[in-house]
């Protein structure tokens, strides 16, 4: 795969990890006096990439401090094990209850295999090797990491996930936020600015700790957000309403398929109901074919993760 990346300033560079389709998810190297961590790391395959990009700019492999998957969803976490075989001084930061399928991914990746097929898990993500648990420090909320003459904070922010952290980079603050402060596709951008777009993603959407994570995030006064999907967004505050009403959106387009079995078809097409609505507010004049290339994956990994949460939230 050909490296893609962009100087987002500050010491930082997004990386394309391409996963599914350029464009999709990227992860971040950042660099300070000699330092450096790296934010998220897609799958295997983005592994010589990531090593190419350290050459490019001078880094040896030792050099690189840390390790930081937001989440141990496989598109921001799938290559960590790779990496970490290359990376002979790094120490993996991860949540405490991501922590363990670091150190032992058995679990994911049946779970995953089961999902997406073996064919097809093995296509995308290659295989998933375990970590020395001596070298997977187990974040908490809250927690300092130094980083050359920098300084990044880890924090718990479940909603897309309970075994999710974003981290705040002190000198840019800005905030690498996995899928916590949602996807924005740049296809999808119009003068109207990003199309923000909430990942549901199967099991464990909640809603009501999503809106407290928002607002905490919010209460940082970020100046600018790294997403993994796809690249940085400025003006939080702005954007931050829009995935606030997504939040209640999904909440009121799932509530009616309670106690039906297996809902996930009808969810799917309420979904797009509901988003060609906003497509269209937010001036896209794409057909519906491009649409449906860029958000389809999404679309349907959202109307799973409400059908999971109809069944435990209601019953």
């Amino acid at each position: 795969m050909k490296l893609k990346f962009h100087d987002e300033g500050q010491g930082v560079t997004s990386i394309e990890t391409h996963f599914q389709r350029p464009g999709l998810a990227c992860c971040y190297l950042i660099q300070s006096a000699g330092e450096a961590a790296l934010i998220d790391t897609g799958t295997a395959r983005t592994t010589d990439n990531i090593m190419q990009l350290l050459a490019l700019t001078g880094l040896a492999p030792s050099q690189v401090r840390y390790v930081i998957p937001t989440h141990v969803h496989l598109d921001h976490a799938g290559g960590a094990g790779q990496l970490m075989q290359r990376l002979p001084e790094a120490e993996l930061v991860m949540h405490h209850y991501g922590a363990r399928h670091m150190i032992d991914p058995s679990k994911i990746a049946a779970g995953s295999a089961a999902v997406y097929g073996d064919e097809e898990f093995a296509k995308q993500f290659v295989a998933l090797l375990p970590i020395d648990e001596r070298r997977v420090i187990k974040a908490h909320d809250g927690m300092r990491i130094e980083l050359g003459k920098r300084e990044l904070h880890c924090f718990d922010t479940p909603g897309h996930a309970r075994h999710h952290i974003c981290i705040m980079d002190q000198q840019s603050r800005g905030i690498f936020s996995g899928d916590t402060f949602g996807l924005a596709y740049p296809e999808l951008t119009t003068e109207r600015g990003p199309f923000m777009v909430l990942p549901a993603t199967p099991t464990q959407f909640d809603p009501a700790s999503w809106h407290q994570t928002l607002d905490r995030l919010m209460a940082l006064q970020p100046a600018c957000m790294y997403l993994t999907h796809y690249g940085s967004v400025e003006n939080p505050p702005a954007l931050a309403p829009v995935l606030h009403a997504e939040i209640d959106a999904y909440v009121a387009i799932a509530k009616p398929y309670a106690g039906t079995e297996n809902p996930v078809d009808e969810l799917e097409q309420a979904l797009w109901c509901h988003f060609r609505k906003r497509l269209d507010a937010h001036g896209n004049r794409q057909e519906f074919a491009e649409q449906e290339r860029l958000l389809g994956m999404d679309v349907r990994l959202c109307a799973q993760g409400l059908q999971a949460w109809l069944q435990s939230a209601m019953g």
